[in-house]
């Protein structure tokens, strides 16, 4: 594997692609939506250059699903996207076994990513995530994004950052942190920008991508990949007040009807991405249980949101 290729390939619009689920007993998978999904994204304008792909990831519904339905979901994708872009799969586990079988199996199915957290539940130390880390890399030649949730779970440090990026397969950083008083996520990506690729999980796109950040998270490509396209081209430009503009008129409605959401009716990620595919016309579906199903509750103000955006082809 050439470690210093796939760096250079991470790169644009992170976007997670949302897991479909059947209208059945069980909510089996829907892999035919998710694939039409995935060439709507492409057809779009989402290519290598601007994007990577994120199946099975926390909006992806990974935490609901079994060892083998990951898989399916991941082959999925690769399989719809034809090599136009890279992919990367969430390896999120509990288990270090689990964590060496995702990772064989990512490479197996032709991923090019995995993206690993520290496990939850428990209060694991770094050297506990340091180690696990180190069977991911052991598992397999797949290169690997190191996820910092630290909401679930162990923060990443920036020692903890200093030692993950001798592991040659660590290529990537998806970042963000608790306390910006401190400046720790713009210090991290100052300083680590230059051996691997920074994926801003923050929001903070103008001053991530003046530090050397070349990832960025977003949830609007979902519904809209043309504004992904733009913003990373304005980015690249360095139109930071345009940047600014689109976040502010796209972006953040989003995250505040998603706050809502999480505050006043139920938890999880990837419901509201997929009822705005809803609203575009796409294949679309609820969420697994624990999460309570969104769309009829909050279907009206989702509309108003993406139609004062000025999201195109929303159903009246």
């Amino acid at each position: 594997m050439d470690f210093e290729k796939s760096k250079q390939r991470l790169r644009g619009c992170y976007v997670t692609i949302p897991t479909l689920f059947k209208d059945d007993k069980v909510l089996s998978l829907n892999l035919a939506g998710i694939q039409a999904h995935v060439r709507f994204l492409l057809e779009g304008g989402l290519n290598h250059e601007n994007a990577v792909f994120l199946a099975g990831g926390a909006a992806g519904d990974f935490s609901t699903m079994t060892f083998e339905e990951r898989i399916n979901v991941v082959n999925a994708v690769v399989e719809a996207v034809e090599g136009q872009v890279p992919v990367a799969m969430g390896a999120q586990t509990t288990s270090t076994a689990e964590l060496r079988r995702l990772s064989k199996a990512a490479q197996d199915v032709g991923a090019d990513y995995i993206q690993v957290s520290c496990p939850f539940y428990f209060h694991h130390t770094e050297q506990d995530f340091y180690e696990y880390v180190l069977v991911a890399a052991d598992a397999s030649d797949i290169s690997i994004i190191v996820y910092n949730t630290f909401w679930t779970s162990t923060g990443v440090s920036l020692g903890l950052v200093n030692r993950l990026v001798e592991i040659p397969n660590v290529v990537g950083l998806k970042w963000s942190t608790l306390d910006p008083n401190w400046m720790t996520f713009e210090q991290v990506i100052k300083t680590f920008a230059h051996r691997l690729c920074v994926i801003d999980n923050q929001m903070q796109f103008v001053a991530s991508h003046l530090l050397g950040a070349r990832g960025f998270e977003v949830h609007v490509c979902n519904y809209w990949p043309q504004w992904g396209g733009t913003l990373i081209k304005s980015l690249n430009q360095q139109d930071y007040r345009e940047v600014q503009n689109m976040l502010l008129k796209a972006a953040q409605p989003f995250m505040r009807l998603w706050m809502k959401i999480e505050q006043e009716y139920t938890g999880g990620d990837g419901y509201l991405d997929k009822l705005c595919m809803e609203l575009v016309g796409l294949p679309s579906s609820r969420s697994r249980p624990p999460t309570r199903d969104i769309r009829e509750r909050y279907r009206k103000e989702a509309r108003r949101m993406l139609i004062e955006a000025g999201v195109p082809k929303v159903k009246r």
